[in-house]
């Protein structure tokens, strides 16, 4: 009944693997990544949405779409500008593509 099916391997980024371009793929996972990082930071502190907005200089709207991976609103700079905010620090590491 598997004789059908064909198993491809991932390249390790979903969206690379959904057709999009290398530069945009990158870009996307690296911001989704990103808002992870800074949801878990969020539920760590224990505050809420209008809390977070606060302290990350943002709008509570601007929060709720963060909050709901609305990640397409969001370039890496306000990103990493949130968290900063947070009081956290943002590293990136470069390494040369197989």
């Amino acid at each position: 009944m598997t004789s059908g099916l064909a198993i491809v391997s991932g390249s390790n980024n979903v969206f690379r693997d959904l057709g999009f371009p290398k530069a945009e793929a990158q870009n996307l996972l690296l911001r989704g990544d990103l808002v992870i990082h800074i949801r878990k930071v969020i539920d760590k502190l224990g505050i809420t949405q209008a809390e977070a907005a606060k302290r990350a200089g943002i709008t509570q709207p601007r929060m709720n779409d963060l909050i709901k991976n609305r990640t397409h609103k969001f370039t890496l700079d306000a990103l990493v500008n949130v968290a900063a905010q947070l009081g956290y620090t943002v590293k990136l590491s470069l390494k040369k593509a197989a």
